[in-house]
């Protein structure tokens, strides 16, 4: 499974990470990519959450 955060962004004083993940499908196996920008601290749990 590949992952992978791809952006830095600031927002006035606020940090912000958009991260992207590619998740199996289990029914059809094919992948899908799911988004989410967050604070920099919650990536890691982002991206090892399942």
């Amino acid at each position: 499974m590949a992952k992978k955060t791809v952006a830095t962004l600031r927002t006035s004083s606020k940090r912000l990470t958009k991260a992207i993940k590619m998740v199996k499908s289990p029914k059809t196996g094919a992948y899908t990519f799911t988004e989410s920008v967050m604070a920099p601290e919650f990536v890691d749990d982002f991206l090892k959450k399942k």
